[in-house]
């Protein structure tokens, strides 16, 4: 078997726009397309050249009405690794959110924040 690798993770968003723009602003990401998908909703792919999240927002309402610890199939949260956990949290601040659950365990050291709709990114390092 080949090596075997996540390409992206499709999630469904408040505001497909506005997490876009905060995760490209915190990581370096870019754009890489938007456009209409399935049942009359709309995806923007946000990421890196080889991985990316499909942010997806359908017409009508999105119900929260459980926290996603308590659905079954739920996202509890994205990880993403980065070089310099202090930068990039300096970046989480600079965009108005608000870095929570900071911790230093092995393998690496994390903290959590959320983007205005809700969605929770877990940035981790593993360089010490």
């Amino acid at each position: 078997m080949s090596n075997a690798r996540l390409e992206h993770l499709n999630v469904t968003v408040i505001d497909p726009d506005s997490t876009a723009r905060i995760l490209a602003q915190i990581f370096d990401w870019r754009i890489r397309w938007t456009g209409a998908s399935i049942h009359g909703g709309r995806t923007i792919h946000v990421g890196a050249e080889d991985t990316y999240l499909a942010l997806y927002s359908r017409d009508g309402a999105i119900s929260m009405e459980a926290q996603t610890y308590d659905r079954r199939l739920a996202l509890n949260h994205v990880g993403i690794e980065v070089d310099d956990l202090e930068a990039t949290e300096r970046r989480v601040r600079a965009a108005g959110l608000e870095p929570y659950h900071h911790q230093d365990d092995e393998p690496g050291r994390r903290f959590y924040f959320r983007d205005g709709g809700g969605l929770e990114i877990e940035v981790l390092s593993y360089g010490f």
